[in-house]
């Protein structure tokens, strides 16, 4: 289990001045003298990778911090096109990525599942998890039962590490680290049967996918 002292995502300054401005601003927020986890956040165009590995992009200030060792490690993360993120795992050597990963998102026409997780796991990329349970929306009726559902059907795709989970109460925090403790890599099968639960609420489960 991997804790974290403080992360951050600088939200979308793709440059390496606007970069540097955020870091120190978190610093100053979070009043400690380094991240272990700095993230370029929600990178979701192509033209944006061309910005961030640029001679001037984003990247720059990235490195510098990891040498100044105000950060510890780099990530990219992104829920719009997982094309974007695999090509960004291909040019640098990220340390993280955070993606979507859930029941529904194998009938997207553009699923991450398949074209992230096969980069990541070649290029020894951590993998955290996000959307798990599209907040809420996959335990639709006709969905899924449960979090021991969406938990283990993403927990158990092959090169995902950890998992990012909002919870709105004490209760049901405990209830899925309870679950999460329990958890056993499911079989095909079931992972099958998990998957088709989501066939017909997908497209209402993926909803953040149209967020640029």
């Amino acid at each position: 289990m991997l804790f974290l002292r403080g992360f951050q995502h600088f939200p979308y300054k793709r440059d390496r001045d606007g970069a540097w401005r955020e870091l120190e601003r978190s610093l100053k927020r979070l009043n400690t003298d380094y991240l272990d986890l700095w993230q370029l956040h929600h990178v979701s165009f192509s033209e944006e990778l061309d910005t961030i590995f640029s001679p001037s992009g984003a990247i720059k200030a990235l490195e510098e911090a990891i040498q100044q060792k105000l950060v510890r490690f780099a990530g990219i993360t992104g829920h719009h096109d997982p094309q974007v993120i695999a090509e960004g795992l291909r040019r640098y050597p990220f340390h993280t990525t955070l993606i979507p990963v859930n029941a529904a998102d194998k009938h997207h026409p553009h699923p991450f599942i398949p074209v992230v997780l096969p980069v990541a796991q070649e290029k020894n990329v951590g993998v955290i998890a996000m959307k798990v349970p599209a907040y809420g929306r996959l335990f639709k009726p006709g969905g899924l039962t449960g979090m021991e559902q969406a938990l283990g059907y993403t927990m158990s795709q092959p090169g995902v590490h950890c998992c990012v989970i909002a919870a709105e109460t004490i209760a049901q925090l405990e209830n899925n680290v309870n679950i999460a403790r329990a958890f056993v890599p499911l079989k095909k099968e079931e992972l099958t049967a998990i998957a088709q639960r989501t066939a017909n609420i997908w497209e209402d489960s993926t909803f953040f996918r149209s967020w640029t």
